[in-house]
C-alpha cells in the first residue's frame, strides 16, 4: 500500500500550511461543482421519452448492472483490482520526483500517479466508445457495462494512490459513491459530500458514515439511474451507426474524465484531512 494510516508511526512530508492550501484548492473545486453545464441540464430532461425509445436489451442490461454493483460492494467480484501495479507506479513516480520510493509519499507524488492512471483510463474509454459506437444501437448494450467497469477500476486505482484499500468493504462503498457523485446534479453532489463526511469540518473517515451511505444507495439503483440520466440524449447519439463511433469515443472519454476528476479530488481531500489530523491532533 502507498501509505499506512498508523498514527504516530511517521511524519507527513507536507507542512500544515501546505495541506491547508491544498484543501482550499479542493474547496474551490467543490464550489465549481454547483455550476451545472447547460448541456448537462438539457440531457437530464427527457427521461420518459428516453425510456420509450431505449431498446429492451439496454433496459435489461441496466437491470443486470444493479445486481453487479451490489455484488461489487459485498465482495468485490470481477471489478476488484490488485494493488501491485499501482504500487509499482507509485515507486516509479516517486523516483522520478527524486524522493524516497517506499513512502510515505508526498501529496504531489500521489497526485502525479493518480493523474497518470486517469489519463490511461481516458484513452481506454475513448477506444471502447469508438468500438461500441461503430455498430450503433446493436452494440450500445455492450458499452454500458464496459464504462461501468472502467469507472470502478479507475476509482479504485486512484484510491490506492492515496493509500485507500478497495478490498475493504467500506472503501468499495466509497468507490460507488464517487461514481455516483460524478453523475449527480447539484443537489446530489451536496448530499453525497455530507454522506461521505467530506463537507467542511468533516473528518474524512468513511467508516463513520458507512451505515448511512449503504442505506441511501437503496439497492444501488441511484447509481445506475444517475448514470442513465447523465447520458440521456448524449448516449442516444451513439446509436447512429458509424457516426456513433465518434460520439461514443467522446462521450466515454468525457465520462471517465468526470469520474477520475471526482476520484482524485475526493480521495485527495481524505488524505489531506488525515494528514492534518496527524499534524494538528488538537485542532
Amino acid at each position: 500500500m502507498p501509505e499506512a494510516d498508523n498514527a504516530g508511526s511517521w511524519s507527513p512530508p507536507e507542512t500544515p500550511e501546505m495541506l491547508h492550501t491544498a484543501l482550499a484548492e479542493i474547496a474551490k473545486w467543490e464550489k465549481e461543482q454547483n455550476k451545472l453545464m447547460i448541456w448537462d441540464r438539457i440531457s437530464r430532461l427527457p427521461f420518459k421519452l428516453l425510456d420509450k425509445v431505449t431498446p429492451k436489451l439496454v433496459h435489461e442490461k441496466v437491470g443486470k448492472l444493479l445486481d453487479e454493483l451490489g455484488s461489487y460492494v459485498q465482495n468485490g467480484g470481477n471489478y476488484l483490482v490488485a494493488g501491485r501495479k499501482v504500487g509499482r507506479l507509485m515507486e516509479e513516480t516517486s523516483q522520478a520526483a527524486g524522493v524516497r520510493d517506499t513512502g510515505p509519499y508526498p501529496l504531489a507524488v500521489m497526485d502525479a500517479a493518480a493523474l497518470r492512471l486517469s489519463e490511461r483510463s481516458w484513452n481506454t474509454a475513448t477506444a471502447q466508445g469508438a468500438t461500441t459506437g461503430f455498430g450503433g444501437i446493436f452494440t450500445l448494450a455492450a458499452d454500458i457495462p464496459a464504462v461501468l467497469g472502467l469507472s470502478l477500476k479507475a476509482i479504485q486505482e486512484i484510491g490506492l494512490c492515496y493509500g485507500y484499500d478497495p478490498t475493504d468493504k467500506a472503501e468499495r462503498i466509497f468507490t460507488v459513491k464517487v461514481m455516483q457523485f460524478a453523475s449527480s446534479d447539484i443537489v446530489g453532489k451536496r448530499t453525497l459530500l455530507r454522506e461521505l463526511n467530506l463537507q467542511a469540518g468533516g473528518d474524512g473517515n468513511i467508516s463513520t458514515g458507512t451505515s448511512e451511505a449503504v442505506s441511501k444507495i437503496q439497492g444501488w439503483k441511484e447509481v445506475v439511474v444517475a448514470y442513465r440520466d447523465n447520458w440521456g440524449w448524449k448516449k442516444l447519439l451513439q446509436t447512429v451507426p458509424v457516426a456513433g463511433m465518434f460520439f461514443g469515443a467522446y462521450l466515454n472519454r468525457k465520462t471517465l474524465e468526470d469520474v477520475t476528476e471526482a476520484a482524485r479530488m475526493l480521495y485527495r481531500k481524505r488524505r489531506i484531512i488525515a494528514r492534518l489530523a496527524e499534524l494538528e491532533p488538537n485542532r
